[in-house]
């Protein structure tokens, strides 16, 4: 199953979100430097996800935020999604005076 995911790297908590648009966000504690927060990407989708490391593949955008991720061994994704991930909150809006 291929997969939209949008990365944060040195987020102060990690995590995994739902965006409006159906893609994951996850926020990784490792810096975009030599592949660190790639490996933690691939690392952090394979424990939620509950399939090996090997089964997790960055097949596009590896030097971008915003990534192509395989996962082999994934049947639905609306149900791995429900178990993993909290839907993302709406912006806050300023109170008008």
């Amino acid at each position: 199953m291929l997969l939209t995911v949008r990365v944060v790297p040195r987020a102060s908590k990690p995590g995994i979100t739902v965006e409006a648009d159906g893609s994951l966000k996850v926020r990784l504690q490792s810096p975009p430097v030599d592949g660190a927060a790639n490996a933690e990407l691939v690392e952090r989708l394979a424990d939620a996800f509950g399939v090996p490391r090997r089964a997790v593949t960055i097949t596009g955008g590896a030097h971008a935020r915003s990534k192509r991720v395989e996962i082999e061994g994934l049947d639905e994704l609306p149900a791995a999604i429900s178990g993993v991930a909290r839907p993302s909150r709406p912006p806050r809006r300023k109170p008008r005076r």
